[in-house]
């Protein structure tokens, strides 16, 4: 496994959540081998990979959604043997891939059944991040635009009190002004909250996150700095599948 460090890298804060050889099993087979990673108390790390390379598999056995082994620890404490219930009530927030927002029901109910019991619940935060969604919140979630609704996922997460959140795939198959619209709740999230983002496209990831976590065949490979990651071609050649020919500013190199 390679690690690299630079002035983008937060290697050197103290982690919220600390993942240590973890493995994971979907109906029986394997799709996380041996996965180790940090997440520190601020900003966003990014979790990146091919596709199929186990991110998504990642996040789900953080959240106790599948079968696991190995150690999860959010500040101090282990959440081995815990249902996903007791992970969230933890402060472990979780952002679905494909949003999963309840179609029929209003942007204000959805926010409403993402209530946490035992907690204060931040409407003003989240009606201040996403004024959109007030001025929605008859609305039915179905007829919002896929961006709106990412927004309406990130809402129920930051609705709650949470030590980190764990967001995956938030701009898959949004329009790229769209794009930008999440890129931007997503920042104003992590200056809120430490995020472990899963997310393909690297101009996003060179615009919010501090460190890279990268996998390969379930196993963590490369750990550092997001922006050093970017900026060695060879390193995202081999395990990203794209080339940044070493440029600062990837834009072109989307994964």
């Amino acid at each position: 496994m390679t690690t690299h460090d630079d002035q983008g890298s937060t290697a050197h804060s103290p982690a919220i959540l600390t993942v240590a050889g973890l493995s994971a099993h979907i109906n029986g087979q394997q799709v996380v081998e041996q996965v180790d990673l940090e997440v520190p108390a601020t900003g966003v790390t990014a979790l990146l990979g091919r596709n199929g390379v186990g991110k998504t598999s990642t996040i789900k056995a953080i959240m106790g959604l599948i079968e696991r082994s190995g150690t999860v620890t959010l500040a101090g404490q282990e959440t081995e043997g815990l249902p996903t219930y007791k992970v969230a009530r933890l402060g472990v927030g979780y952002v679905p891939e494909d949003r999963e927002v309840f179609a029929g029901l209003t942007v204000a109910e959805n926010l409403k059944i993402a209530e946490r019991a035992g907690g204060g619940h931040h409407y003003d935060l989240v009606y201040d991040l996403f004024p959109e969604l007030y001025e929605r919140a008859d609305q039915a979630a179905g007829t919002l635009s896929g961006g709106q609704q990412q927004m309406v996922a990130l809402a129920r997460a930051l609705l709650n009190d949470n030590k980190v959140l764990l967001v995956d795939e938030p701009t898959k198959g949004l329009a790229p002004r769209l794009v930008s619209d999440v890129t931007a709740a997503l920042a104003k999230a992590a200056e809120l909250v430490p995020v472990l983002l899963v997310e393909q496209n690297l101009t996003v990831v060179r615009d919010v996150a501090q460190g890279a976590v990268v996998l390969s065949g379930g196993r963590t490979v490369h750990t550092g700095g997001a922006l050093a990651l970017l900026r060695d071609p060879e390193t995202t050649q081999r395990y990203l599948g794209v080339s940044t020919g070493g440029a600062a500013n990837p834009k072109e190199a989307d994964a």
